[in-house]
């Protein structure tokens, strides 16, 4: 699903020494390294760390400015994360929601890709250092993105299921599928319900689809290939601390969407449910209740990714580094933070870490690097929020959009259709839409494969 975000205005400006385009130098060997080959550049390096929605919109509209655009990623891929939760309940296949950044911004003519890790950056001599050795830059973009806060719970961390990325997302499908097989070799009943209890933590939007997603695979689906278990033995828990589903939303949304999960989807919704420790058979919870349970899928929190601690800029709360409203750290005019691994608030709450955001920042990122190579102070971020969804399974999703709240198979259509329009690539969209219908009319889900990786006993 696309994430939603906050629904204010960022009004303060900041300004930034312009920066001037170098002369023409004489033409120069090809370098023989990433940091030889930026140095030679006749026109200023724009580097950009990480290929989500913040770097990959970075990229794409800085397309026709006079700068050279080199992205960098540990990944050679796109991944369009709101749909992650379909691969991991197997109805979508990876690379049906992922896309080779090379593929996707081959046409750009001033555009580089190069796939290496970042482990530091130099701020002073303008250098972002690389497992394959440093990049020089100009202008820096950060869309380095989030992952997941297990809350220092290292039970879960050893035990649990995170769901940022597509090992974890197959990781995840085996386990459901490797825990029905061993479910039906198993003698002992209290032993089997443990192996079909499924426990998801967490009531924001990820944790809300993925709930229904699971118990449609199970009730829809799994219940036909396995038919000597017996259903009544299957659970699906939905775990949140809070009195509350999908927050941001208004009230009405957010008991439609309990209603649904626990009416018409079987999933048992429990409120006030903090997780206290986890070792892979029994969820402790604070209150002292324990769930048997040999499956734990973590979508409780986000933090910023561990690598902005080694960048030398200062962080705050969940690791997320601190911007100006022009999006620029403070001090470096020339680094820009965008996305999840950016603090920015406003009426004194920070945007979300969600989409919708990172792409609007990045939007903002490429227009301040465009206004100070013209000799022009940068704008600052000014935040629209397209609306907010969430998809519960067949016929069921809740909306709000431009004040508008609707709930149902309405709402549903609208979530395919968005989903659909922001996908990558006509293949993938073409790919995912026909999955989607095949599994509507036929209750079928083809990538029903248990793998080597991810399995745990």
């Amino acid at each position: 699903m696309l994430r939603d975000g906050g629904r204010t205005r960022v009004s303060a400006r900041a300004s930034a020494p312009a920066a001037t385009v170098p002369a023409e130098p004489a033409p120069a060997p090809r370098a023989t390294t990433i940091a030889a080959a930026s140095a030679a550049t006749t026109r200023p390096t724009v580097v950009i760390v990480g290929a989500g929605f913040g770097g990959l919109r970075a990229a794409r509209s800085l397309g026709d400015a006079p700068v050279d655009v080199v992205l960098v990623d540990r990944h050679n891929y796109h991944l369009f994360q709101p749909l992650l939760y379909q691969v991991a309940t197997a109805g979508l296949e990876p690379e049906q929601i992922a896309r080779p950044v090379r593929a996707v911004l081959r046409r750009q003519r001033n555009f580089e890709f190069r796939m290496t890790e970042v482990t530091g950056l130099d701020p002073d001599g303008k250098r972002l250092v690389t497992t394959d050795g440093p990049i020089a830059y100009d202008y820096l973009i950060l869309a380095v993105g989030g992952e997941t806060n297990y809350f220092g719970l290292e039970g879960v961390v050893r035990h649990g299921f995170g769901l940022k990325d597509i090992p974890e997302a197959i990781r995840i499908r085996n386990h459901v599928l490797h825990a029905f097989e061993r479910a039906m070799l198993e003698s002992d009943a209290e032993r089997r319900r443990a192996w079909l209890t499924f426990v998801v933590v967490g009531g924001g939007p990820t944790g809300v689809e993925m709930a229904g997603a699971l118990s449609e695979l199970i009730r829809l689906v799994l219940v036909k290939d396995y038919p000597r278990l017996n259903v009544k033995d299957v659970r699906v828990l939905l775990l949140e601390a809070t009195d509350r589903l999908l927050g941001p939303m208004p009230a009405r949304l957010r008991e439609a969407a309990a209603e649904t999960l626990w009416r018409k989807k079987h999933v048992e919704v429990r409120f006030g449910a903090t997780v206290a420790d986890y070792d892979g058979a029994r969820v402790s919870l604070k209150s002292g209740e324990v769930i048997p349970a040999r499956t734990l899928i973590w979508a409780a929190g986000v933090q910023a990714v561990s690598l902005t601690a080694r960048l030398g800029l200062p962080t705050v709360r969940q690791g997320r580094v601190a911007v100006t409203p022009t999006l620029a750290v403070p001090e470096h005019p020339d680094i820009y933070v965008i996305g999840d691994a950016a603090y920015l608030e406003v009426d004194g709450a920070p945007l979300p870490m969600m989409a919708p955001v990172a792409i609007q920042m990045a939007r903002t990122a490429a227009a301040n690097i465009r206004r100070r190579l013209a000799g022009q102070p940068p704008a600052p971020f000014d935040y629209r929020d397209p609306g907010s969804l969430a998809t519960i399974g067949r016929n069921a999703a809740v909306a709000y959009i431009r004040g508008i709240a609707f709930t149902g198979f309405p709402a549903w259509v609208v979530w395919l259709v968005v989903h659909i329009i922001q996908l990558i690539g006509f293949r993938n969209k073409l790919f995912v839409l026909l999955n989607w219908a095949w599994d509507y009319f036929f209750y079928e889900r083809a990538a029903r494969l248990i793998t080597e990786l991810g399995i745990r006993d």
